[in-house]
This record gives structure tokens, sequence and C-alpha cells, in this order.
């Protein structure tokens, strides 16, 4: 059962990556500018939420390496 719940949350965690890292604008720009991040590239307030998306960015990361971890120990 602990296994199963652990799947589903590595799996969701994959999911939210996909979707964070995605939403970071990279050269080009990224899809945050298709949800209005080019409308508040101008403003000073879009420096916090890059800051704000890094580190959720980084807490998922942590989060689905912590999970495939435990996958590991659990499944040998």
């Amino acid at each position: 059962m602990l296994t199963a719940i652990i799947v589903v949350l590595q799996i969701v965690c994959c999911l939210a990556l996909i979707f964070l890292i995605l939403m970071h604008s990279g050269k080009g720009g990224g899809l945050s500018d298709m949800f209005g991040g080019s409308v508040g590239s101008a403003a000073a307030g879009s420096t916090v939420v890059e800051k704000n998306l890094d580190r959720i960015t980084v807490i998922v990361a942590v989060l689905f390496a912590f999970t495939n971890i435990i996958l590991l120990l659990r499944l040998q």
C-alpha cells in the first residue's frame, strides 16, 4: 500500500516538473509568456515570480529525487 502511494506521488511530481520546467522563460521566452509573463516583464514584480517558480521547481525536484530513492530502497 505504501509503495502505491509513493508511486502516485512520484507520478504527480513528474508531471509537475514537466509543467514547471515548461513555465520557465528561456532565451526566447517560454510558456510563461503565453500566460501573461510578457505583460509583467516590464514591471519590477516579474523577478519575484521567476524566483518563486525557481523555488517551487527545486522543491518538486527534490521531492521527486526522494521518491526515487525510497522506491529504490523499498523494491530491493
